[in-house]
């Protein structure tokens, strides 16, 4: 089996699967239990001044028989009281000195305040720190959670204040409720940050009880905006870890978070940038015992591949991701029908009549026919077909003149093909 041991910015752990700082880290007896199933590491769930949280707080949204494929909460951080959590901590720590502790802090924007939970909490035997500059609701009212994320001047400041004190390293947790992810990023890094984590949670209210007319989830009838995660904000989460990856003035570690249910999901993370992963919503849905298909799912896929380490997959397709206007604009590919899959369900043919660039029609067998010239192989034939093999996406170009977007901007006498498209002075 290959080796899944992770070294994050100095913190070590047996495998790349953390739990994220939430309720299934709420207290000690939680994170032994997730250590027992084969968890590497656990964020503990965000230390602070003392909170009272409000009932009801979590709201799901489902998908015909698909329940919960996003999460809206509205929890904020522990109400347990600091000298319960770092107790726990210190006793789950020499419990497990193999596990990752780590533990996650959010106080008012005072360099004191910063200080003094530092300094109480690093004594507990724990291997680092998460500072929670991503918490959407709640807490960034009060002048902390995003409210820090949203600033880079703001993120770079109290990292430093927490890096004055620190004998362990410092992860910043990064909010996405901003419109680009790397300068607080990189002020993270200004700041002395030995790695960020990211995405916290969405703003999003979930919905509307059409019977009642309260939006979810009811507290009293009245509802606030909360933090959206699950299923649904994976494609998000890996946007902003590869925008991070690929910055060539970022080079500090990334702790994935956003979406994670499965092993694939896992590696999908890895392969573009991240260091390890961090997981919530799986767990609040199916338990802690999802780590073992997670675990068997990454070794299997690393000896499959041929790789030894899960550290050799660690942005192995940064690289593929890059900006619209390098992408070639030559290369073409169109759809084409197997008629030995189709089941004649006509999806293909009613969402490219009125969501696309209507290239179908239906031969005498009434098996549906693409006419390629029309065809922009945008794959949504493929997409909406329910029937594997059915619709395949052809390449039809040799690849033997790549020309993008800025090439061509640059030089306006380059070829470009002329099926597709509609660029002013495109030539065959």
């Amino acid at each position: 089996m290959a080796d899944l041991t992770t070294n994050f910015a100095g913190i070590k752990s047996p495998n790349p699967f953390w739990l994220a700082s939430a309720p299934p880290t709420n207290m000690g007896s939680m994170v032994e239990r997730a250590f027992d199933a084969g968890w590497g590491g656990a964020v503990w769930k965000t230390l602070g001044e003392p909170i009272v949280n409000v009932s009801s707080r979590l709201a799901g949204l489902d998908q015909g028989a698909l329940r919960m494929i996003g999460l809206n909460n509205i929890e904020l951080i522990t109400d347990r009281s600091l000298e319960v959590n770092l107790k726990e901590i210190y006793e789950c720590k020499k419990k497990y000195p193999n596990n990752a502790v780590i533990i996650s802090l959010m106080v008012e924007s005072k360099r004191e305040a910063w200080h003094e939970i530092v300094k109480r909490s690093q004594d507990t035997g724990a291997d680092g720190f998460e500072l929670n500059f991503g918490c959407p609701h709640g807490m960034s009212e009060r002048g902390m959670g995003s409210a820090m994320g949203q600033v880079p001047e703001y993120t770079c400041m109290v990292t430093e204040w927490v890096k004055e004190v620190s004998n362990l390293p410092v992860i910043v947790k990064l909010t996405p409720n901003v419109a680009h992810i790397v300068p607080p990023g990189r002020a993270a890094m200004q700041g002395g940050a030995d790695a960020v984590s990211l995405i916290n949670t969405i703003n999003s209210v979930m919905g509307v009880d059409l019977d009642t007319m309260i939006p979810y989830p009811n507290v009293n009838g009245m509802a606030a905006h909360g933090g959206y995660c699950g299923t649904a904000v994976k494609p998000i989460a890996l946007n902003m870890v590869s925008e991070l990856a690929r910055d060539a003035e970022f080079n500090i570690p990334i702790s994935g978070i956003g979406g994670i249910n499965t092993w694939r999901d896992a590696v999908e993370f890895l392969l573009l940038g991240a260091g390890n992963v961090q997981v919530c919503t799986a767990v609040m849905h199916y338990g802690y015992r999802i780590v073992e298909d997670m675990i068997d799912g990454l070794n299997n896929y690393l000896d499959e591949k041929g790789f030894a380490s899960v550290n050799e997959i660690i942005g192995k397709s940064v690289s593929r991701v890059t900006d619209w206007g390098n992408l070639d604009l030559n290369y073409e590919v169109v759809a084409r029908v197997n008629n030995e899959h189709c089941i004649k369900c006509n999806l293909c043919y009613i969402a490219c009549e009125d969501g696309a660039h209507q290239c179908f029609s239906f031969d005498e067998n009434k098996y549906p026919v693409v006419d390629e010239h029309e065809c922009v192989g945008c794959n949504l034939c493929a997409l909406v077909c329910p029937s594997p093999g059915a619709i395949s996406m052809v390449r039809l170009d040799d690849g033997s003149n790549p020309v993008s977007w800025k090439e061509y901007s640059e030089d306006p006498s380059k070829t470009l093909r002329s099926h597709g498209s509609s660029l002013p002075g495109s030539k065959a």
